[in-house]
C-alpha cells in the first residue's frame, strides 16, 4: 500500500527505533486553539481542592494558585482536541506505520507547566495494556517549543523490540521501572525535541519517560494513543470496554474486527494493582527507585 504522507526511510526509523519525529506537523491556528483549551482549563481549576474526572492537579496545587498536571480524556471535553485527533494531521502517519484500521485506546494532555512540571518516571506504555499484537503507539502534539531544558520526552532507541521490564515494586504494579535493575543507562536514551507543532510517535513498547521541568518555559504535550484495530486486550490489562458495541465506537478509521491477530511477543500483566490506581502519577507513587526524583 502507497504511504499517506511518510517516506520510506521514516517508516523505517519508526520500526528500526521505535520513534519518529514529524516537525511542524500541526498549524499554528490549531496550536493556538488548543492554548485557549488549556487556558479555559486552568480556570476551572480555580477554586478546585482536589482532582477530579476532568482534571488531575500538581502535588503544589492550591485552590488560589492552580496547578493541573494532566487534563484527562480531552477528546471527550474540548472539540478542538476530537477535531485533531480524527483529522489527516495525525491518523495518516499512523495509518502509514499500522495500518488503515485505526481504534482509540485514550488520550490525556500532560500539563509540564515551567518550574514544576511533575516527572513521569521510565516506563512503557505496553506494561500497563499488553495486547495481542504490539501495532500499538501513542501520538503526541508538542505544544510548546521542546528542548532539553523543560522536560522533553526521552526515550531509549530499540527497546521496542526487547522485554517487557517489570513495573512491580513489593509485588504491587507501581507503572515505573527501575532503570539501573533493567540494565539500561540514562546515556543512552534520547530526546525528542521540536519546536511547537512538531508531533513525535513512539511505539507501546519503548521505554521512555521525562523529567521535571525546573525551566520558566512550558512543557505541554496532548497524547492520543491508538492500536490497530486487530489489537486486543489481554486479560489482566488496564484497558477496559463493556461490550463489543462500547469498544467498536472508538474506532477512528477503517473497520472493526472480531478476529484479534495474535503475535509471539513479550508480555507482562499489570496486576495487582496498587490500592490507588488513579493516573500514572499516582500509581507511580509506589515506585522506591526513582530516576527523577519530585518537586517539593
Amino acid at each position: 500500500m502507497t504511504p499517506e504522507t511518510l517516506n520510506p526511510v521514516q517508516i523505517a526509523h519508526y520500526h528500526d527505533q521505535g520513534f519518529l519525529m514529524l516537525e511542524n506537523r500541526i498549524p499554528d491556528i490549531t496550536i493556538n486553539a488548543i492554548r485557549d483549551e488549556i487556558a479555559r482549563f486552568e480556570d476551572e481549576a480555580r477554586g478546585m481542592t482536589a482532582s477530579n474526572d476532568r482534571l488531575d492537579l500538581e502535588n503544589s496545587h492550591t485552590p488560589d494558585t492552580p496547578r493541573i498536571r494532566r487534563i484527562k480524556l480531552p477528546h471527550t471535553i474540548s472539540d478542538v482536541m476530537r477535531d485533531l485527533m480524527t483529522s489527516d494531521l495525525v491518523l495518516a502517519p499512523v495509518r502509514d506505520l499500522i495500518g488503515p484500521d485505526l481504534r482509540l485506546h485514550t488520550t490525556k494532555l500532560n500539563m509540564k507547566s515551567a518550574g514544576y512540571g511533575a516527572a513521569i518516571e521510565w516506563h512503557q506504555d505496553f506494561a500497563f495494556y499488553p495486547h495481542t499484537n504490539d501495532a500499538v503507539l501513542a501520538v503526541a502534539i508538542i505544544i510548546d517549543d521542546m528542548a532539553d531544558e523543560n522536560g522533553p520526552l526521552m526515550v531509549f532507541p530499540g527497546t521496542h523490540k526487547g522485554p517487557i521490564y517489570d513495573h512491580h515494586a513489593d509485588g504491587v504494579f507501581v507503572g515505573a521501572m527501575d532503570l539501573a535493575a533493567s540494565g539500561l543507562d540514562t546515556k543512552d536514551a534520547v530526546t525528542l525535541t521540536g519546536p511547537a507543532g512538531s508531533i513525535s510517535i513512539h511505539h507501546g513498547r519503548i521505554v521512555h519517560g521525562s523529567a521535571l521541568n525546573t525551566s520558566d518555559r512550558d512543557r505541554r504535550l496532548l497524547f492520543y494513543e491508538m492500536m490497530a484495530a486487530d489489537a486486543f486486550p489481554i486479560m489482566g490489562s488496564m484497558t477496559r470496554f463493556d461490550s463489543i458495541e462500547d469498544y467498536d465506537t472508538r474506532m477512528l478509521c477503517g473497520a472493526p474486527t472480531i478476529t484479534p491477530r495474535v503475535a509471539n511477543i513479550p508480555v507482562r500483566i499489570p496486576q495487582p494493582q496498587p490500592d490507588e490506581a488513579g493516573s500514572i502519577y499516582e500509581i507511580q507513587s509506589g515506585l522506591q527507585a526513582r530516576s527523577f526524583g519530585k518537586l517539593s
